[in-house]
């Protein structure tokens, strides 16, 4: 896998017009890769080989836009033809690259305990009388958010240790191309940060690439790992 970074320019139209509608966001990400990968998807369930998120520094507020995908993406046309999308190189500190990619290899073992990030719409499928089928359903309460985390990364073979949970706003948008014209959703946002611990690393691994969560084309599903403090 690959791992992209974008530090993106705040005072672009076009940054502010996708951070407002991730959708958009999301077409620009399939531009990179041939014959734009994401479009490939025909609904939420199926699983996709780029995943995004969207990060923004805690003081300067400046969004980095981080891309894992299976493919090596190639970000040159972002340079060419908007030059005003990405912080310029006079603007950041010495052998900083702007966009930067760099090969994904986890080394991952059985009992080690890893910081993770994820952004991820926490939802249960339920009908009119609460039945846990049909419709998806944001889970609001964050009790719920937690146990939904909490199964999400036993599933995947991991086991949740302490995690913050910030219920961000709800994020606006259409899943799929076809939905143009369609009236947009919400999708339910929410950021976990905290401390997992590995049971098993493939089925964890195998996780990561296909992303937690539905709504994974508008930055949903990326769960990034690092040492644990």
């Amino acid at each position: 896998m690959y791992l992209s970074r974008l530090i993106l320019n705040p005072r672009s139209r076009q940054v502010r017009n996708e951070l407002a509608d991730p959708y958009e966001m999301h077409r620009t990400v399939c531009n990179a890769f041939p014959n734009g990968l994401f479009r490939a998807e025909r609904n939420e369930e199926n699983t996709t080989s780029i995943l995004f998120r969207v990060d923004l520094h805690p003081r300067t507020r400046i969004p980095t836009l981080l891309v894992q995908s299976r493919q090596k993406p190639d970000w040159s046309y972002l340079l060419a033809d908007r030059k005003d999308y990405l912080v310029g190189e006079g603007d950041l500190p010495l052998d900083v690259e702007n966009p930067s990619i760099k090969e994904l290899n986890l080394q991952l073992h059985e009992g080690q305990a890893l910081a993770f990030r994820l952004r991820a719409n926490p939802t249960v499928k339920k009908d009119r009388e609460g039945r846990k089928q049909g419709r998806r359903m944001g889970l609001l309460r964050e009790e719920d958010q937690h146990k939904w985390l909490a199964r999400k990364l036993e599933s995947a073979g991991a086991v949740l240790v302490s995690v913050n949970i910030v219920n961000e706003q709800f994020t606006r948008g259409k899943l799929f191309s076809e939905k143009e014209k369609a009236k947009r959703l919400n999708f339910l946002s929410v950021q976990f940060d905290g401390v997992l611990q590995v049971k098993d690393p493939n089925g964890l691994l195998n996780a990561i690439s296909t992303g937690f969560g539905s709504a994974k084309g508008l930055g949903f599903g990326l769960l990034s790992l690092a040492r644990a403090r």
